[in-house]
């Protein structure tokens, strides 16, 4: 058999050849209609956690990023990462960071077993999802948890629990704010609040009092106690239930003390305490005129002491006082 070697030589040559065209092409055209991307879009992905959970309203954390780049998401928008976070992505981005306050998932009910009626016995799928399609659940407040945990099975981070009484709760430290479970509640009872924010009224029936006492025993029947003893006019009764302003509250949890059906939850374990330091105290007498509670006394010129029983720990005395001469511990 004989080889036509020029032949072979020719066929190389000519495919070599629109290669290196073809080639040529492609190059061009990466260049002429390449579509240039932000370096900081990197830059700012990098700054952030990874964690991808869609907390801050986009898929994923790159999708973030160039959300930011292109001006469309705020530099703070990433719950998980918190200050620092953004702190990051505002330096990357030249700009200063009016960092979001951290915020928790809470769970507005009270409505425990044998607390809050039940119309009828529920037998099906363990869904909130399905057990709200059947007259709105088995409990007799129609705004009360179902408790078979829709919003624990969403949840990326195991912060919510159905804990012994049938109520979904979230655990704090675990919380990272991305609001899954906000979005799956059936009830819509499930809200953000500060991290920081240790009194709530947890509690979201809209009905009328009578009726709400009648069905659960912990919910607010809108008797405006709280509202008349806030010190701060933090808390105000709407649509038959108690709302708190939290760019108001000072965690002084009076609210909690004052509400006849307890539908007001607060940690008192964390109210704190305001302690003057003596060294500093000059007797001017501010801090006693601005206590809502009278734990102050002293009188001018002298150093002034704080009840601990009456004090609240909001913080009030140690805003005014001119001489940083109060320390909340």
């Amino acid at each position: 058999m004989n080889i036509d070697f020029s032949l072979v030589l020719k066929s190389v040559a000519s495919l070599s050849g629109l290669g290196l065209v073809f080639g040529a092409g492609l190059a061009f055209a990466s260049q002429k209609f390449k579509v240039e991307m932000d370096p900081r879009i990197e830059l700012v992905n990098e700054a952030l956690p990874a964690a991808n959970c869609g907390g801050c309203g986009y898929p994923g954390c790159m999708a973030f990023a160039t959300a930011v780049v292109n001006g469309e998401a705020p530099v703070n928008g990433c719950p998980v990462g918190g200050a620092e976070c953004a702190a990051n992505v505002a330096e990357i981005m030249g700009v200063d960071a009016s960092a979001a306050e951290p915020q928790v998932a809470r769970v507005l009910c009270t409505g425990k077993l044998g607390v809050c009626k039940e119309e009828f016995t529920y037998h099906g799928i363990d869904s909130c999802l399905a057990a709200n399609m059947i007259a709105g659940g088995s409990k007799a407040c129609q705004f009360g948890c179902i408790g078979f945990g829709s919003c624990a099975d969403v949840c990326p981070f195991g912060a919510i629990e159905i804990d012994e009484n049938h109520l979904a709760r979230v655990i704090p430290e675990k919380c990272v704010a991305c609001g899954k479970c906000v979005d799956v509640c059936p009830k819509h009872i499930i809200h953000m609040v500060p991290k920081e924010q240790f009194v709530v009224v947890a509690c979201s029936n809209l009905e009328k009092g009578g009726f709400v006492k009648k069905n659960c025993a912990e919910a607010c029947i809108a008797c405006g106690i709280c509202e008349r003893s806030c010190p701060f006019d933090a808390v105000h009764v709407e649509n038959n239930v108690a709302k708190i302003d939290y760019t108001k509250c000072t965690n002084c949890m009076i609210c909690a003390e004052k509400c006849p059906t307890k539908a007001i939850e607060a940690e008192f374990d964390k109210r704190q305490t305001a302690k003057i330091v003596d060294d500093l105290c000059i007797g001017c007498t501010i801090c006693k005129k601005v206590c809502p509670v009278s734990a102050i006394e002293g009188e001018v010129k002298q150093v002034h002491e704080v009840d601990p029983d009456k004090c609240v720990g909001c913080g009030l005395c140690a805003e005014k006082c001119p001489r940083d001469a109060i320390n909340m511990i």
